[in-house]
């Protein structure tokens, strides 16, 4: 049981509100599977050309602009971030286009854990601002929480972070994160399944916890953060 006497609740995604399983089986699989016929069919719509000019400049390359000569080293190098897991700023804006296609379509419905959504309702009635940070760009996340099992969680949450505000092994991200919400650190919690993530919250002055998740890889053995395994564990006030 952790005991938060704080204003404002910050959540990070995989691991901690919905499963890695969920994210690495189902959401990356189908935006490697829509790629390229997402790519053929929207290559000049402005967020699609914004994207592919970021992912130039985040990888320091030049493709070309149109589409017959663009499209297949576009998709070599997306691809290939994937492979990494690089968590750059233009293939995690791709991404979110084409779950977008996934989620509209009725193709896509996020996993979240059972005791979230009570959780949020619960934070949100006690007068909680609850936002997420994520390394998925925010289209993704409103898609995200705006499609889930237990329905539109989204009128729970009040904002959303992504790698623009920052790197999330940074603290300058959470400290910027803080001011935004317009609270001193400590009255911010930080619930991660990432202990690195955890150490940079920590120095930047935010309560934190670490959230264990069936299938969350082993944290490490020595580390000072208090664990949870169900948001019900945090006692508010």
């Amino acid at each position: 049981m952790i005991n938060f006497a704080g204003r404002g609740i910050l959540l990070d995604i995989e691991g901690t509100t919905s499963s890695i399983a969920f994210v690495c089986e189902v959401l990356f699989p189908f935006a490697r599977e829509y790629l390229e016929d997402y790519l053929r069919r929207h290559w000049d719509d402005l967020a699609v050309v914004r994207a592919r000019e970021q992912i130039a400049r985040d990888t320091a390359t030049t493709f070309p602009a149109d589409m017959p000569n663009g499209l297949a080293p576009l998709v070599r190098e997306v691809n290939r971030l994937m492979d990494a897991d690089v968590k750059a700023t233009g293939l995690k804006e791709l991404q979110g286009l084409i779950w977008q296609q996934g989620y509209l379509g009725g193709l896509l419905t996020s996993h979240v854990y059972p005791d979230v959504e009570p959780a949020l309702r619960q934070w949100v009635k006690q007068g909680l601002d609850v936002r997420v940070y994520s390394s998925g760009s925010v289209g993704a996340q409103r898609l995200f929480f705006g499609h889930t099992e237990a329905g539109n969680l989204l009128p729970l949450l009040r904002g959303h972070y992504d790698t623009t505000t920052g790197a999330k092994r940074d603290p300058e991200s959470y400290r910027k994160i803080a001011a935004d919400m317009a609270l001193a650190p400590e009255q911010v919690l930080f619930l991660s399944d990432v202990v690195p993530e955890l150490d940079a919250a920590e120095t930047a002055g935010l309560r934190t916890a670490l959230v264990v998740r069936p299938g969350n890889p082993p944290a490490p053995g020595q580390h000072p953060y208090p664990v949870i395994t169900d948001f019900g564990q945090i006692k508010v006030g």
